[in-house]
């Protein structure tokens, strides 16, 4: 007995394979890429760090770094909590760029209060 010819394959999932992406996965998958490159740079250690932040496996996150793939919404929230280049890509695309205004400010506010630790150290050290 032999198998019918229909249904031996499952059809290509949608967004998961080359076949059938819409222009906005395609998008998606490279904005998020160009994000990690900036983040993390395009070596293997980039690809071990991202793998670490989401659990996901090194192969995945390959595809991620290609732009062949985009991360998934777990995986993307675990980026984006380590990455604010990821952050501000997806905020960028949920059309939440104002939000990026607050996140730009904290950062600016930590480096001023880390250069002023910094200053009264050398102060302090010297005599002065």
């Amino acid at each position: 007995m032999s198998f019918p010819k229909r249904g031996k394959f499952f059809p290509p999932r949608r967004g998961h394979t080359g076949e059938g992406k819409a222009d906005g996965d395609n998008y998606f998958a490279e904005q998020i890429a160009a994000a990690l490159h900036r983040s993390l740079g395009s070596t293997r250690s980039g690809v071990k760090t991202a793998s670490a932040w989401t659990g996901a496996n090194e192969k995945t996150v390959k595809n991620w770094f290609s732009g062949r793939y985009g991360p998934s919404g777990v995986h993307l929230a675990a980026l984006a909590r380590h990455s604010d280049d990821v952050l501000e890509v997806f905020l960028v695309m949920s059309g939440r760029e104002h939000l990026l205004v607050g996140i730009k400010l904290e950062s600016a506010e930590e480096a001023v209060v880390d250069l002023l630790t910094s200053v009264r150290r050398l102060r302090g050290g010297t005599g002065g």
